[in-house]
This record gives C-alpha cells, structure tokens and sequence, in this order.
C-alpha cells in the first residue's frame, strides 16, 4: 500500500508529545501557519502540544535540538523567510534547512520543515491561510507521521 492512499496515513496522534515552534519574524504569516498546525493536533488528539516561539527562523534548529533532547516525539518547526532586496534570504532559509535537518538526523526525532521560502509576501500569506492546504497544518501531519512510522520501526 501507498502512503499517499489516505486508508495508509496513520493521521492519530494520541499518545505523542509534539513541540510547536514558531518564528516570530514576518508574524502575520508564522501565526496562520502555528493555527493550522495546533488545528490538525487537536483533532488528532495529541497528548501533548508545547509551544515555542522563537525570534527568527534562524533560531528554529537550536530550539529544536533543545526540545528532541528532551524527549518530544516530533517537533513541528514554522516559519518565514521571504526574499528581499539583499543576500539574507539566502543564508536564512539554506542554514535553517541544513540545521533542522541535522537535527533530525543527530537525534533520531523528526523535525517538521514548515518553514516557508518565498519570493513574495502573497505566497507566504497564500500559503498561511486557513484550510486544509495551510503549510502548518501539512507540517504537523508530516511530523505525526514521521514519528508513527519510526515507532512502527521500533
């Protein structure tokens, strides 16, 4: 069977602990996508939502790192990093992406890449909305995933 046939996707996650944490840099954006990840924990019935705020997308990995060591079974990480008229967007979004990655893979717990990289501010809101195709929300069930099939591994 396909995970992408919906019977295949275990979306129930009660019993885990998931840390929310989210970028307060372009917070008009951030918020939309924290709504629609706490939305789709809700109604999956998770034992357990942290959530966490950082300044920036930049600060995600370390806070993830922080929360994987302390026994969360995945880590939902949303933000925004939208291109401007300098070099930042580049180093922001790359770093972010290789450090929540490395985290991921140093300590065994999936980490939720819901950070969105745009080019512009209507992609991000676009993106941010309510709804079922919310990244948040898409973040949140890729992380719940990810930890159901880990523990089926184990």
């Amino acid at each position: 069977m396909r995970i992408d046939e919906p019977d295949a996707i275990d979306l129930d996650a009660s019993g885990l602990r998931i840390a929310v944490v989210t970028a307060m840099f372009n917070a008009s954006v951030t918020l939309g996508l924290r709504r629609g990840a706490l939305e789709y924990l809700e109604e999956a019935s998770a034992e357990e939502i942290l959530l966490v705020d950082a300044p920036g997308a930049f600060e995600l990995p370390v806070i993830a790192l922080k929360l994987a060591r302390k026994g969360y079974d995945a880590v939902v990480c949303l933000g925004a990093v939208i291109e401007g008229e300098t070099d930042h967007y580049d180093h922001v979004a790359g770093r972010t992406s290789e450090g929540l990655m490395r985290v991921q893979l140093d300590t065994g717990i999936p980490v939720a890449f819901g950070v969105l990289t745009v080019r512009d501010r209507t992609h991000a809101e676009t993106r941010a909305a309510p709804g079922p195709e919310n990244k948040g929300r898409e973040a949140a069930i890729a992380a719940v995933m990810a930890a159901r099939a880990l523990a089926a591994i184990d």
